[in-house]
């Protein structure tokens, strides 16, 4: 509440209007249009999507979007979410998906090839760099794969997330989202088709990590420990998210991930070959 300085009268403090969605979009890469076109009803027929603190979204800026994993649908319902809220979602996905005309439309919407347990990794970093540079939404699954917990709780992260979060200004917002296992269960491998699945999704707060920057930057090298204890740090708020968005208690650690990984993964990791 503030003061008007010419009256003396109590004003009610307004939010600041969020600025026009299409404005917020902008610029839309060529095959954005394609998507909005194929991807849009596509996710509209699957799901009932329902959005938690869309508004922590911020309408500009970098955005390091962080999500748990819960099936290979989630970018369809993930990218709703972002663009709903007055964005254009930019995902780090598994390398061998860039090919032949699915290449092509991924490439020509700015989406981002992670090239995952080669020399190349380090690429997909800068890549992911570059776009949050560009003041873009970075959409990235830590876990690299769809979660192998029984419950469907986060598993153990790889810390590709730590180094982009360290490195870059991007706004870190932790987002929990429940309701695509429901469609395709990667556990058994079977779809479960209908229309309209519920498909909750909530936003959290962006995560404070100004000191650890401020340290980085002041030379504090990325060492495996600080990487590690960042990422759970991301990651425990993607839970915590998760926990309120089922109404359902946590658990205290993450799962094991499983080792070697299933072929037919899809990462959704940032340096998901250039860190552990």
């Amino acid at each position: 509440m503030t003061q008007d300085a010419h009256t003396g009268a109590a004003q009610v403090d307004r939010p600041a209007r969020r600025p026009a969605k299409w404005s917020t979009r902008r610029p839309l890469p060529a095959g954005i249009w394609v998507a909005i076109v194929v991807v849009y009803p596509i996710a509209s027929l699957l799901f009932r999507l329902r959005y938690r603190h869309g508004d922590r979204l911020p309408p500009t800026g970098p955005v390091l979007l962080v999500a748990n994993h819960v099936s290979v649908l989630d970018p369809l319902a993930c990218g709703r979410l972002v663009f709903d809220n007055g964005r254009i979602p930019h995902f780090l996905a598994k390398e061998s998906l860039f090919k032949g005309f699915l290449g092509t439309l991924l490439r020509a919407a700015g989406q981002i090839p992670v090239a995952r347990y080669t020399s190349h990794a380090k690429g997909s970093v800068s890549a992911a760099q570059k776009a949050l540079s560009e003041n873009r939404v970075v959409v990235i699954y830590p876990e690299g794969s769809v979660t192998r917990d029984p419950d469907w709780w986060p598993m153990e992260a790889r810390t590709g997330v730590a180094r982009l979060a360290l490195t870059t200004e991007a706004a870190v917002v932790p987002v929990a989202q429940w309701g695509p296992q429901r469609v395709h269960d990667y556990h058994t491998k079977k779809w479960h088709l209908r229309f309209r699945a519920p498909a909750d999704y909530s936003v959290g707060e962006a995560i404070d990590l100004a000191d650890l920057r401020a340290e980085v930057r002041a030379g504090r090298p990325l060492s495996a420990e600080l990487l590690r204890s960042t990422t759970d740090l991301i990651m425990s708020r993607v839970r915590d998210q998760l926990a309120e968005l089922r109404d359902e208690p946590p658990p205290a650690t993450f799962y094991t991930r499983p080792a070697p990984e299933l072929p037919g993964d899809v990462s959704g990791s940032a340096a998901s070959g250039s860190a552990a």
